[in-house]
């Protein structure tokens, strides 16, 4: 660990258990270095993602070269970055210059790319892994063509992550029984939206427009040419401290029966 920023040194990619990259992250975001204290976006996002985020470090030790498809503001990529990882980042709409922070100063390549059309600017076989964070829910179009093209950048061997709703949750099956939809609010994201447009396509990247099941992940990684194929329910963990750990009791309760976690998480190789 390099004791001037408590970060493992950028010549060399971790091999830290999941226990040591939490610590790492906490300790990052107590130093300030994981990103700007006291915002309460990122924050919450801290609390709500981090043990989402260790899973995936963890799979991830050994791939040098990430690059983060629907980077948002950068977190993750953050916390690749302090454990040595070079890291790129791509979005539909630019995210840098919001946080400067972590893009700039982290020297985390930043590019715009509308990824379900665009082909990813990078050349084959250039990254060690790619990972899409609750991404392809928002996809308007079909998801094949991202994940193709997700192959062709990883090298052979190269590790593809994605997490995604689970449509099977209890959260949704819950909505439905009380006569509510799963998705975002009808009025505002479906009946009066706006699309977005690119290259002469309609898109709309600001709702869910598909949730899957555990065996649609998997349809598509394979699809799309993958192998070693690993898809599970996501437990629902959140980062809480004192008394406020008693709440993780029941969000406990609620992720005793994999199948009806919120999300889904798969890992394969190319």
């Amino acid at each position: 660990m390099d004791g001037g920023r408590g970060k493992v040194s950028r010549m060399d990619v971790h091999d830290l258990s999941k226990k040591q990259i939490l610590q790492s992250a906490l300790k990052l975001r107590a130093e300030g270095w994981l990103f700007r204290r006291g915002d309460e976006e990122l924050e919450d996002l801290f609390c709500g993602s981090i043990d989402r985020f260790c899973d995936i470090a963890f799979r991830l030790r050994g791939c040098k070269r990430v690059l983060d498809i629907g980077a948002g503001n950068g977190v993750l990529l953050s916390l690749l970055s302090g454990l040595g990882h070079e890291c790129h980042a791509l979005d539909v709409v630019d995210r840098a210059a919001a946080y400067p922070e972590i893009y700039r100063d982290k020297q985390i390549r930043f590019q715009v790319c509308n990824v379900e059309v665009d082909p990813i600017p990078y050349p084959d076989g250039y990254f060690n892994a790619v990972v899409c964070c609750q991404v392809l829910e928002h996809f308007t179009h079909s998801h094949l063509p991202t994940m193709q093209e997700i192959r062709r950048v990883l090298a052979p061997g190269g590790v593809v992550e994605a997490d995604v709703p689970n449509v099977a949750g209890f959260r949704n099956r819950s909505r439905l029984l009380r006569g509510k939809n799963i998705t975002y609010d009808y009025e505002e994201h479906y009946l009066y939206a706006k699309p977005i447009l690119h290259n002469g396509m309609s898109f709309y990247p600001l709702r869910h427009n598909r949730e899957f099941t555990r065996k649609e992940l998997e349809i598509l990684l394979k699809a799309a040419g993958f192998r070693d194929i690993e898809v599970s329910f996501l437990k629902s963990r959140r980062y809480r401290t004192g008394w406020r750990r008693l709440i993780s009791l029941g969000t406990a309760l609620k992720d005793a029966l994999p199948s009806l976690r919120k999300s889904l998480i798969a890992f394969a190789r190319k």
